[in-house]
């Protein structure tokens, strides 16, 4: 799979795929008009090695609904992945059996390297 999960009015978001410049090889999906289904989430769990390193603990929702304050389990991490893309570290790059996970300027350039042709 070759695909950049991302979303289309965040600003970092297009930033990063303005940089990476990602062919026609690359399916871009839009996290608000398509969400994550099971099957994708837990691909991608295959890929970073667990639920946790996709979620964004950064996210408004995340304090909002006091997950700050419970110990959550890889179940939970995945249950509030599938209930709200906001929960989902943002972009996530698929090239291949590689994953990148969020907008850090290393995640950035590691994922611009392995784009290069």
């Amino acid at each position: 799979m070759n695909k950049i999960f991302y979303l289309s009015t965040c600003d970092t978001c297009k930033r990063i795929l303005q940089t990476l410049q990602p062919g026609p090889g690359i399916e871009l999906q839009d996290l608000k008009i398509q969400p994550l289904n099971a099957g994708q989430v837990d691909a991608l769990h295959s890929l970073a090695g667990s639920y946790e390193a996709l979620f964004n603990k950064r996210a408004q929702l995340y304090r909002k609904n006091g997950l700050h304050e419970q110990d959550l389990s890889e179940a939970d991490y995945r249950k509030w992945l599938l209930a709200h893309y906001t929960f989902l570290k943002r972009p996530v790059i698929v090239l291949g059996n590689r994953i990148f996970i969020g907008n850090s300027k290393k995640t950035v350039a590691a994922a611009a390297e392995a784009l290069k042709p």
